[in-house]
């Protein structure tokens, strides 16, 4: 079932129904040429670490996976819409997705670390879900990059980070690009719609990068709006939640409240919102690895990061306010 649309009021409807692991469904599937093909092409930019690139592993035996996440009688309804009707991967013709050299329909995989998912799948589904125009989520994820190094940005003052100034430059390329990359783009034009980022463990490593975080990303946020030209751009923090409730260190704490904050900036307040992503959290037992990072390969944590980052940016679409997030020691053990 490669999908063309998906009702607005059902999958608003399917969004009210599952509070804990909120999706936009796939009921009642249109015709891609029905819908999907009308107006401005819908363009946002995913952009982060190595959390962002995604390390959710798909397929496999181990508890976490999304294969055994969507067969265990006990979790497979909430991902029954990410199957078609062979029990095959779903594929989203109207949803696009550029990472690096890939480019295609939004999937299960292709387009995060090798045999995994991340957060673009589920806020993939999510703004898919909402909007009636076609969508391109433009990604970048490299590893091990910090916001006080390779992501600084110019109003931070000292040397401009090469990773901010690439996914600039990128953005403006890939969109100049479009006919060429995605050959069925009508040619109506585009709008900047929104941005996602998830981030901070590399910046979680110095006390001085912490302590430095929350002027770093203010001024990330006004410096893409700035050099993007969208002045008010819709900004979603997805947290830097590894650990849950029972992370300790205080460089993570920090990250995490510096985020927060950044969102309740007076000038932010309409148009920034801050995910927490601590109750996404699965430990090791419920996890394909025991390694602790990459939030242990577990694929619901990275569906569930993507699909809250994507309902936050629907709110601020003007759509329905998104569910609460966990705020409390909630999470699997």
């Amino acid at each position: 079932m490669r999908l063309g649309g998906i009702g607005r009021g059902v999958a608003l409807a399917a969004a009210i129904a599952l509070p804990a692991l909120v999706h936009f469904g796939c009921a009642h599937p249109r015709s891609a040429s029905v819908a999907r093909k009308n107006g401005l092409l819908k363009v946002f930019i995913l952009a982060g670490q190595s959390n962002m690139e995604g390390h959710g592993v798909i397929a496999g035996p181990q508890r976490g996976t999304l294969e055994t996440l969507s067969k265990d009688p006990a979790s497979a309804a909430r991902y029954r819409h990410l199957l078609d009707k062979d029990g095959k991967w779903a594929v989203r013709d109207d949803v696009w997705v550029s990472y690096y050299d890939a480019k295609g329909p939004l999937a299960v995989g292709g387009f995060a670390a090798r045999g995994c998912i991340g957060p673009e799948l589920g806020f993939g589904w999510a703004v898919g879900g909402y909007l009636d125009a076609q969508v391109l989520l433009i990604k970048f994820g490299p590893g091990g990059t910090s916001l006080a190094g390779p992501w600084r940005p110019p109003s931070s003052g000292g040397s401009v980070g090469e990773q901010y100034q690439y996914m600039i430059s990128s953005v403006k390329k890939k969109l100049a690009d479009l006919k060429t990359d995605f050959p069925s783009y009508d040619g109506k034009g585009y709008e900047i719609a929104g941005f996602g980022w998830h981030q901070g463990w590399q910046d979680g490593l110095s006390m001085r990068d912490a302590l430095e975080y929350e002027k770093n990303l203010a001024n990330f946020i006004r410096d893409i709006r700035k050099d993007l030209g969208v002045p008010k751009l819709p900004f979603v923090i997805g947290g830097s939640g590894f650990g849950g409730w029972g992370q300790t260190i205080d460089r993570r704490l920090m990250i995490m409240k510096a985020q927060a904050a950044v969102a309740q900036y007076d000038e932010f307040r309409d148009s920034v919102r801050y995910v927490e992503t601590r109750g996404f959290y699965r430990s090791e037992d419920l996890s394909p690895h025991r390694f602790r990072f990459h939030w242990c390969g577990n694929a619901e944590t990275y569906y569930l990061i993507g699909g809250g980052m994507g309902r936050a940016m629907v709110e601020l679409l003007g759509g329905p306010k998104a569910p609460a997030n966990p705020t409390g020691p909630s999470e699997r053990k």
